[in-house]
């Protein structure tokens, strides 16, 4: 694998939803490479514990407080974020599965109602964040943005029908922005998991209230973390599927 970080070292990256699973790693492998890392979530407990240990790993980062879910934060949250280690040079973001699945409802059941929250978190919450930070990449010719999804933004499964649906329209933005930013300097790309991140909190939401013996083993999130610096380091496709093929 390859370790060299592209272009200048002391890159900032913004880690939106981080929690205990892929959040966590990206932040790790990211500040591997020299990345300052800002990681973002409501609970500045947890934000505060993930700091310290990235500070044991000789990582420079800070944890900014905020709801994704209130997009009027977001504008002042990217700026202290700018404050403290300049302009976001990687945006990732992929937010608590645990917010989704415990608000699913299948696919016959769910009603107009049902679809708020899931295309608040999936799909409004990031096309703002992406409009604060897209400018200054332009300007400097060089970021990404990156993504991590569940695989139903491909395949369907209708017991998660309401949290579900967003997902490919949320994939069609990445992938449309993705072919509207060739030749900038601009990266956009996606990671789809099949199955439970171990370590995560929806990861152990979907142990303890589903069969195991149904549920493929869950995934290391060193290893998605790998698979998100490498989409970053070689820009030569939009997309990998984690833990299933599809046609």
């Amino acid at each position: 694998m390859t370790s060299t970080s592209p272009s200048r070292m002391s890159k900032t990256i913004a880690v939106f939803g981080v929690g205990p699973g892929m959040g966590r790693s990206v932040a790790r492998r990211f500040g591997r490479e020299g990345f300052q890392v800002a990681l973002v979530a409501r609970n500045q407990t947890r934000l505060d514990a993930f700091t310290g240990e990235l500070a044991a790993d000789g990582i420079k980062a800070a944890g900014f407080a905020v709801d994704l879910a209130d997009r009027d934060a977001l504008p002042g949250m990217i700026e202290a974020i700018a404050a403290r280690f300049g302009p976001v040079d990687v945006l990732e973001y992929a937010p608590s599965g645990l917010d989704l699945l415990t608000r699913a409802v299948p696919i016959r059941d769910a009603d107009a109602a049902s679809f708020e929250f899931p295309l608040d978190l999936l799909l409004r919450t990031p096309v703002t964040l992406i409009r604060q930070v897209l400018p200054g990449m332009l300007e400097r010719g060089d970021g990404a943005v990156l993504f991590g999804l569940p695989v139903n933004a491909t395949i369907p499964a209708p017991p998660f029908g309401n949290i579900g649906t967003p997902a490919p329209a949320a994939r069609h933005y990445l992938h449309t922005l993705h072919a509207d930013l060739a030749g900038t300097g601009v990266y956009t790309g996606l990671l789809q998991i099949s199955g439970p991140v171990g370590d995560s909190d929806a990861g152990n939401f979907v142990l303890d209230n589903y069969d195991p013996a149904l549920l493929p083993a869950p995934h290391n999130p060193a290893d998605l973390a790998d698979a998100m610096w490498d989409l970053y380091l070689k820009r030569d496709t939009f997309d990998q599927v984690v833990g299933v093929t599809v046609a």
